[in-house]
C-alpha cells in the first residue's frame, strides 16, 4: 500500500522515521526541514491530520494524532512539533466558509503557521480589516503558504469590540506568506529546526471572510466529534506528544547504552538492581502517561526482564 493511502498515521510515521532521523543532524545545523523530507511529510498527509475532510483533511481521532506526532518526535523533535503546530493551526478550518477553505487548502502542500496572540490590533475598516503588527514563535512559517495573526479588533470609534461574554474579542487574519515580512529571529539552542521564527506585516488588509474568532463554539461549521475538542485542548494535546516522543527516544537510548557503558570500577549499569527498577518505572510512568495502564505493567516488567537478560550475558 502506497504511503500516501495508508489510513493509519502512526504506520505513515513510521515509514519515515529512518528518513527523518538520518536528517536530524542537518534539520539542528541549518534551522531547516530538507525540502526532499518535507516532500515526504506532504506526501503522508502528516499535516493534514486535524484539517475537517470538507477541506480535504483527514479528520484523524485525537488518539491516533497523538500516537502519529510521539513516533516522529521519537527520530527529530522539531518535525513533530511543526507538525503539530500546522496541524494545530488547520483547525481554524472548522470555522472559516468552504470556499475560503477551498482557497487556502485546496493546494495538497497548503498549510497555515501563526504565532501565539499578543498586544496586536487590527483597526475594522468596510470589507475587512487593517493590520499592522508583528508575532513571534511561528513555528511552521517556512513551511507554510499562509499565514495567521491573532488580534483584537479596534471599531471605527476606537472602541475595542467585543465577544458574546462581554470581553475583548480575539480575531484571527489569515493571509498569504508573500504578504508577510519573516524575520529570522529564532537562534536557539535545540529545536533549532522548527525555525519559529517572528514575522511582521505593515498596514496589511485582510477580507473578513478571511478571518473568524476561535473562542466562540457556537461559530463553528464543522460539527464532527473532533471538532467538539477545544483548539487549546487539542493544541495541548498535541505539545504533550512532542515530549513523550522525546522520552520514548531517551529512554530507548538510555537502555542500549546501559548494556555497554561500565562507570569507573564498577559494573554495567544493565547489571544494577537499582538501574533496572529505575527503567522498568520509568517505562510505567510513560505508558501511564498515555493511559494505558495495563501497557504499563507489561512494559515496566519487559523493561526489567530484557534488562536483566543484558546483565547475565
Amino acid at each position: 500500500m502506497d504511503i500516501q493511502t495508508r489510513r493509519d498515521p502512526v504506520a505513515r510515521a513510521r515509514e519515515l522515521g529512518a528518513e527523518i532521523a538520518a536528517s536530524a543532524d542537518e534539520i539542528e545545523r541549518t534551522r531547516r526541514i530538507p525540502e526532499a523530507l518535507l516532500g515526504r511529510l506532504h506526501d503522508a498527509r502528516l499535516f493534514r491530520m486535524l484539517l475537517p475532510r470538507s477541506a480535504d483533511g483527514d479528520e484523524t481521532e485525537p488518539a491516533l494524532y497523538v500516537a502519529a506526532i510521539e513516533e516522529l518526535a521519537r527520530h527529530d523533535a522539531s518535525i513533530a512539533w511543526n507538525t503539530f503546530a500546522l496541524n494545530s493551526a488547520s483547525l481554524i478550518a472548522a470555522y472559516l466558509e468552504p470556499a475560503v477553505n477551498r482557497a487556502v487548502f485546496a493546494d495538497p502542500r497548503s498549510v497555515v503557521a501563526w504565532g501565539p496572540p499578543n498586544a496586536s490590533r487590527a483597526s475594522a475598516v468596510d470589507g475587512g480589516y487593517r493590520l499592522t503588527g508583528r508575532w513571534d514563535f511561528g513555528s511552521g512559517c517556512r513551511q507554510a503558504r499562509w499565514i495567521g495573526a491573532h488580534c483584537q479588533v479596534l471599531e471605527a470609534d476606537g472602541a475595542l469590540r467585543l465577544n458574546r461574554f462581554g470581553q475583548p474579542t480575539v480575531r484571527t487574519l489569515l493571509f498569504p506568506v508573500e504578504e508577510v515580512t519573516l524575520l529570522d529571529t529564532w537562534q536557539t539552542i535545540g529545536l533549532r529546526g522548527t525555525a519559529s521564527d517572528s514575522y511582521c506585516v505593515d498596514d496589511l488588509f485582510v477580507s473578513e471572510a478571511f478571518s473568524s474568532t476561535r473562542e466562540d463554539p457556537t461559530l463553528r461549521r464543522e460539527r464532527g466529534p473532533l471538532y467538539a475538542f477545544t483548539m487549546q485542548g487539542l493544541y495541548a494535546t498535541g505539545a504533550a506528544a512532542v515530549a513523550l516522543g522525546i522520552a520514548r527516544a531517551m529512554l530507548s537510548e538510555f537502555t542500549a547504552l546501559a548494556s555497554r557503558k561500565s562507570p569507573r570500577g564498577l559494573a554495567r549499569l544493565a547489571d544494577s538492581a537499582v538501574v533496572q527498577a529505575e527503567v522498568a518505572r520509568a517505562e510505567a510512568q510513560l505508558a501511564l502517561s498515555l493511559g494505558k495502564q495495563a501497557e504499563a505493567d507489561g512494559q515496566a516488567r519487559q523493561a526489567q526482564a530484557e534488562l536483566a537478560k543484558v546483565a547475565s550475558h
